[in-house]
């Protein structure tokens, strides 16, 4: 339902169910699977100016802090990149990497990411 269409008295809760928004098939092809791709080349982003993805909330009740979010994962992730290398522990291969994940809100991984990170030697 469209926010606009609703009427709200002071003792009404809206709840905007954003798990559904961000799964629905007629805006996402395979909205059930993690496919990052699918942004690359898309006009969406999460900046809350798309009602189609509203990770951070839409509108003036959308998060405060969404800014300064966005750059500090990017700052975080810059900086474990920088600092370290990389690799998979012995005897795992490219191949045994499960990327499979548990539906519900977040989609977490069914199985941890195990990485082995070395300092960079500088």
């Amino acid at each position: 339902m469209h926010p606009k269409w609703l009427r709200n008295s002071t003792k009404t809760l809206v709840h905007i169910n954003a798990w559904a928004i961000h799964r629905d098939p007629k805006v996402w092809k395979d909205a059930d699977e993690f496919v990052p791709e699918r942004f690359l080349d898309s006009e969406i982003d999460v900046k809350g100016h798309d009602p189609e993805l509203i990770p951070f909330g839409i509108g003036r009740r959308g998060c405060p802090g969404m800014m300064m979010a966005m750059a500090m994962v990017e700052l975080v992730l810059a900086n474990l990149l920088y600092a370290f290398d990389w690799e998979l522990p012995p005897g795992m291969k490219d191949g045994d990497l499960d990327f499979d994940v548990e539906p519900g809100l977040t989609m977490p991984k069914k199985n941890a990411l195990c990485l082995v990170a070395k300092p960079m030697q500088f």
